[in-house]
Order: C-alpha cells, then structure tokens, then sequence
C-alpha cells in the first residue's frame, strides 16, 4: 500500500469510529502510555501489547483476574485489526484474557498499529483467513461501544463497554 492510500483509509477508519461515538488519538509508540493515561479512568486493567515499542503505564493492573476484572473502570488491549468501512476493531481472545479485559470495564481502550488497518470485511477475512484455519484462532469484532435497545430505549453498556477509544499507533 502507498503512504496516500494508508492515509486515506486511516481516515475513513477514523471518520467511521467518530461516527460511532469512538474517540481516538494517533501518536508514535513512545506515546502511547501517555495517551493511555490521559484517557483512561481508574482502575485499568491490561494486556500488555505486542506492537514494538508500545508498553503500558505502571498505573495499569497486569494482573488479569476476575477480581482485576470486575474492579477495572478501563480495560485496555492490542486491536488486531481496524476495518475502515465499518470503524470496527479486531480483539484476539486468548488464555491472557484479551477478551474479557475489552468487555468488562465500562471503558475500552484498545491499542491498534495503523498498518494493522485494512479497507473492509473482506480483506479482514483474507488477513485473518490462515489465523482462523490452521492456528484455531478467535477473535471478537467490535463496532462502537455496546448497544441494545432490545427492551425499549437505547442503553449503552449492557453487553460491554459503555465507551470505546483507539490509540492508533504509527510506525
């Protein structure tokens, strides 16, 4: 991909999450622990990311129990991928407990490396097609915080995340 076409479906990631009612930030991987702080609510508790250079705060638990869990305000985590089209994120469920970190807390924060962005589904599929074979592979793909308006009026949180920011880290 060209640096413009990395550019132009960066922002239509961003201009979709905006629409959403995501907020994000970009910065380079040095930052990120100062972007986590600044956005994050207290308790965090977190994965520890796997994108060079990108290390959360001290602040944050590392610590993933249920009481960790249950406790956190925040949970942060590695987005393994960001689908323009849609403004989703890709989180990997995983024994380190990923999954249970992006959903619990009233906030999440997830970590996301902007080569790590790909245009739509369909590339998303074709990028983690192998992942879903050959290394029994899951993921959760997430569109804004939670939603359901199954009993009546629209309630935000009630199978998630009340609230959804991406650091989106360029490299």
């Amino acid at each position: 991909m060209t640096e413009s076409s990395t550019a132009s479906i960066t922002e239509q990631f961003v201009n979709r999450l905006d629409d959403f009612g995501v907020s994000s930030t970009m910065t380079d991987p040095e930052e990120v622990e100062t972007e986590i702080e600044a956005v994050a609510s207290t308790p965090t508790v977190g994965v520890d990311p796997s994108i060079d250079g990108v290390s959360l705060p001290e602040s944050v638990d590392r610590e993933v129990s249920p009481a960790a869990v249950e406790a956190a305000a925040t949970g942060v985590t590695e987005a393994v991928l960001g689908v323009a089209d849609y403004g989703s994120i890709v989180v990997s469920t995983t024994e380190s407990g990923v999954e249970p970190v992006s959903l619990f807390a009233d906030q999440h924060v997830a970590v996301l490396r902007e080569a790590d962005i790909v245009p739509g589904m369909g590339d998303a599929l074709i990028e983690l097609g192998d992942s879903f074979r050959d290394d029994d592979w899951s993921g959760i793909i997430a569109t804004g915080p939670s939603a359901t308006a199954d009993m009546g009026a629209l309630v935000k949180g009630a199978h998630g995340p009340k609230t959804v920011h991406v650091i989106i880290v360029q490299q």
